[in-house]
């Protein structure tokens, strides 16, 4: 039954049509249904920004001030930005791209790959990746050849291959089933295999059954291994594992915990360490200058400087660091922290507070995307819609003079469907109006904003464009849409709470206790399924063939990613003084610590 409805509600995603579904202008009616009687505590008397009307009553998020001031943030300092490192890195690159042609054995490969890959390094050999599964493919998947393995290699050659879009069957693990379907129980004396089993079962796409089973075999036997094993590395990487599957972690993070366990392990290869770990300091450097640049923008645009906002630049480059962390991408880095500064403003502006008619009208000036539209806007709207169209126009004009390719439409739309969502929400708090979960998620997967964020990466990582893409790209496919559940389902899990108590909209828990009357705990159980199923969608779209780069596609991977990091303890993004900190603090501010020549 909870299956059945969570393809309902993943239904609605599919079918919904932005641009008939939310219209500026209609209100909504202030009706009964579902009405809240929830506290607004945070309510202030408060005087829009520049404004002489002291009788608005205007909320407060009460958001804590930034922890990261600029002239910190432009105090940062690095050694590894000298050529010297660099030379390094490139003569470590040439070593191992010699010790990956040597090996012939394909376990030994597949065993390379994976260490490449949880160390952070792969981008610097994906040709040599790529050759080596090639052949692996071929040879056993290319034809009716009869191969014995244990469980630990075929889930190993199974998830580094389906990760990289080959086809793979789930019949592979049909050899360690009995006639009634099930795993074998005599599988679970093989810890390496059952954690390379569980592993691999999170790429799983809708009806494969088999896969199904894996999990949930894996899940259960691993965490009775933990509770018994006296093995103290290995039960690390078993609870790290059930912590989050490798395909739902973000990449960066990964590698500076990986290399940790990696310099401890027997067959730790010291050639592959001393890149890892050089690597790594290395591209901090590059995160740190594109970290720089942006902070020094937030400030000259003066909207930190507003009362109600969350400051959150350094929050928001860490998001991209998730997403994109490769030294190649820096300007996809601070375009999309920039962005995410901006909405992270006018998501606060809509939530708390701007009153009813303001928004209407800062909505209706992003739809007709004109600075003339905006003298009835008080100040604090005026400087933020100034800022907006000032930034992606400016974005516009260096794509039209770098591809020759006018995309102010694309953006200028995917303004505007963010604002009619958050609009549609304004309406929903004022009329005091619960949704549905079914009407909370036909719009909620786009008003996360990770869609428009994608929108606007696109142009910065695709040329040509296709009128293909175009076409896809305006009624957002499901590659952008599955990405977009999976983030706002995770955010809902981290900030709902706090949220409701303080008297914001109700998130999907909420609305699922309202239509079914289930507790927090239940509901919030069941969040977690549709997030479960979603990844099942979502990777049935990763893994088919695409009219969209491989780079695009990875950066909605890497937001689906980060989104369940952000909020894995709470509010991540909001509240910076906690696990976010730490992790900024491990990926921005402290090199791994190495030995002097």
């Amino acid at each position: 039954m909870a299956y059945s409805m969570c393809l309902n509600v993943l239904d609605s995603v599919q079918r919904c049509n932005p641009s008939t579904l939310l219209p500026s202008k209609k209100p909504v009616a202030h009706v009964t249904k579902g009405n809240r009687d929830a506290p607004h505590p945070f309510q202030s008397m408060a005087l829009a920004e520049n404004s002489s009307d002291s009788t608005i009553i205007r909320r407060s998020g009460n958001f804590h001030p930034t922890i990261w001031h600029d002239d910190y943030i432009q105090s940062l300092k690095s050694d590894y930005r000298a050529e010297s490192y660099t030379r390094k890195i490139e003569n470590l690159k040439g070593e191992v791209t010699k010790m990956l042609h040597k090996i012939v054995d394909p376990l030994k490969q597949v065993e390379k790959i994976d260490i490449l890959q949880r160390l952070g390094v792969s981008y610097h050999f994906e040709d040599e990746i790529r050759r080596m599964l090639d052949k692996i493919h071929k040879n056993h998947y290319g034809g009716d050849v009869c191969r014995e393995q244990s469980l630990y290699a075929t889930a190993l050659e199974f998830r580094l291959l389906r990760q990289k879009k080959y086809n793979v069957p789930q019949d592979i693990f049909k050899s360690y089933t009995n006639e009634k379907g099930n795993f074998k129980e005599c599988l679970c004396d093989d810890v390496n295999g059952m954690l390379a089993l569980y592993e691999a079962s999170f790429l799983l796409i809708e009806g494969e059954s088999i896969l199904e089973e894996a999990r949930d075999f894996t899940t259960k036997h691993l965490k009775d291994y933990v509770e018994k094993s006296t093995d103290q590395n290995l039960r690390a990487m078993v609870n790290h594992a059930l912590e989050f599957p490798l395909h739902w972690r973000v990449i960066r993070l990964e590698a500076r915990w990986f290399i940790d366990v990696y310099r401890s392990r027997e067959d730790m290869d010291p050639i592959l360490l001393q890149l890892a770990e050089l690597d790594f300091n290395v591209v901090q450097a590059v995160h740190q200058e594109d970290l720089k640049e942006v902070s020094r923008w937030w400030r000259s645009t003066g909207l930190g400087e507003l009362s109600f906002v969350r400051d959150r630049v350094v929050e928001n480059f860490l998001w991209t660091v998730g997403v994109s962390f490769e030294p190649q991408f820096g300007f996809v880095r601070r375009l999309l922290a920039m962005l995410g500064a901006l909405i992270t403003i006018i998501d606060d502006a809509y939530d708390v507070y701007g009153t009813l008619e303001e928004l209407e009208l800062f909505t209706e000036v992003v739809e007709r995307w004109d600075v003339n539209a905006m003298e009835k806007l008080p100040y604090y709207m005026q400087l933020c819609f100034l800022t907006l169209y000032n930034s992606v126009n400016e974005l516009a004009l260096d794509t039209l003079k770098e591809k020759g390719f006018n995309n102010i439409h694309y953006l200028k739309k995917g303004w505007a469907d963010l604002c009619r969502c958050y609009l549609l929400e304004a309406r929903w708090y004022y009329s005091g109006y619960t949704p549905s979960l079914q009407e909370y998620i036909e719009i909620e997967w786009l008003s996360i904003s990770s869609p428009l964020l994608l929108v606007h990466s696109y142009f910065s990582v695709t040329n040509p464009t296709t009128k293909e893409t175009l076409d896809l790209l305006e009624d957002y496919p499901n590659i952008i849409r599955w990405q977009g559940m999976i983030v706002r389902l995770a955010d809902d899990l981290g900030t709902s709470k706090d949220e409701f108590e303080r008297g914001d909209n109700p998130k999907s828990i909420q609305c699922y206790m309202n239509d079914t009357g289930a507790s927090e705990e239940d509901a919030r159980e069941y969040i977690r399924n549709l997030i479960g199923v979603t990844w099942k969608k979502y990777n049935e779209e990763l893994a088919a063939s695409s009219p969209f780069c491989e780079t695009f596609i990875q950066i909605g991977l890497n937001f689906a990613r980060m989104s369940q990091c952000m909020y894995q303890y709470g509010d991540g993004h909001s509240v910076e003084y906690r696990e976010s900190k730490d992790r900024v603090l491990t990926l921005l501010i402290h090199p791994i610590p190495l030995p002097k020549d």
